[in-house]
């Protein structure tokens, strides 16, 4: 196959990846945000604990699989972003770590000091991840300054407050809105009594939330200077960003749109989620959880599209950006690479659709009381 559809398909995989992330452990991390603020007694709240009990550790595996790919297929993006965001990645493991330990423990614990001290440190993990990931993706459109010497070692200048740009925690609160929205949908749908009918009155804050400060971000990208390759690029070339030359763009990471009036449809899709979700919450909720998973596949997939074919660009250095073209494994890695998704990626989809079949059904108080040591 050739270099440059590898390069493409594996450029559209790293999306699926990073959606499928934000789809299957997004409610993970709403339900944690939401835990709080929706269940007031202690069983409420292990009822809503209880209700991504079963199945958060497995959509742990998209996290996995989206650092695997961007590690083996984009080592130089691996690099930057790993090295770059280290502090960043640092607070976002801390706070990935709190969440297993918060599920396994918290109802171990007979005092209510314990179970309240951990319900917040299950809000904490859901938040901050949420949030960072929106911050991490908001830093892609102004850039972060690093680059490369002339043996293509990785320098860059990038702190954790630079990092804390207006811009990007614009993109991290539009992260976590639709995260919370997606909680909510999932804990209307799976927890039985009040926490369930709160978390259905959440819906429709969080997808106005929403709406406003994604449409407040589509028009501050198109004020913001946009990244544009302008020397000849070569797509079957090697994996050398220093060799284009790059020029600001006023208003350039809206190009794509122009160029292709197809991919409007993602931020449509966006919206269309959010506004099901609204209308479904009530009378279909299964409906109204698939409707909002839409909000995050819609809101990568704008952010994907906008960038094309960046995925790092430098503010210091804009010539070394990463691009598509220039930050890809070789040739037959990608291949090998592909096959073994192609082999894979279907048992990973069977093995959680099963799943997810097994563990159907409302989650309610009676359960948790009747098998108090077995359920969390």
């Amino acid at each position: 196959m050739d270099y440059e559809i590898l390069r493409l398909i594996w450029w559209a995989l790293l999306g699926i990846l990073l959606i499928g992330f934000a789809v299957m452990d997004g409610f993970d991390f709403g339900t944690g945000i939401l835990l709080p603020f929706v269940a007031k007694t202690d069983i409420e709240r292990r009822v809503v604990i209880n209700s991504v009990g079963p199945t958060w550790e497995g959509n742990q595996v998209w996290l996995i699989l989206g650092g695997g790919a961007i590690f083996a297929a984009w080592p130089p993006l691996y690099a930057a972003a790993f090295s770059g965001f280290y502090l960043a990645m640092f607070l976002l493991l801390c706070a990935l770590i709190l969440r297993p330990v918060g599920f396994k423990f918290r109802s171990k614990f007979k005092g209510q000091g314990m179970r309240t001290f951990w319900d917040w440190a299950l809000f904490v993990g859901g938040l901050v991840p949420a949030l960072i990931f929106g911050v991490a993706f908001g830093n892609l459109f102004v850039g972060v300054p690093y680059g490369f010497d002339s043996d293509l070692r990785f320098h860059e200048e990038i702190t954790l407050f630079s990092l804390l740009n207006p811009f990007a925690l614009l993109a991290g609160l539009i992260s976590v809105a639709f995260h919370v929205l997606h909680g909510a949908t999932w804990v209307s749908l799976k927890a039985a009594g009040e926490p369930g009918a709160r978390a259905r009155a959440v819906i429709p804050w969080a997808a106005l939330v929403f709406a406003v400060l994604f449409a407040v971000a589509g028009y501050w990208v198109l004020h913001l200077d946009g990244y544009k390759i302008t020397s000849v690029v070569d797509p079957n070339g090697p994996s050398n960003p220093t060799l284009k030359t790059v020029a600001h763009v006023a208003g350039g990471w809206w190009s794509n749109y122009g160029t292709y009036p197809l991919i409007w449809v993602a931020p449509a899709l966006a919206y269309l989620g959010a506004l099901l979700a609204v209308l479904l919450r009530k009378g279909a909720p299964l409906a109204a959880w698939v409707a909002s998973a839409l909000v995050p596949v819609g809101t990568i997939a704008t952010a994907g599209l906008s960038l094309f074919p960046f995925f790092l660009p430098s503010s210091s250095h804009p010539d070394q950006s990463l691009t598509v073209w220039d930050a890809s494994s070789s040739k037959m890695t990608l291949g090998i690479m592909l096959f073994c998704v192609v082999v894979f990626l279907p048992m990973i989809l069977a093995y959680t659709g099963w799943v997810y079949k097994v563990m159907r059904g409302q989650v309610k108080a009676e359960n948790i009381l009747s098998d108090s040591h077995g359920n969390y």
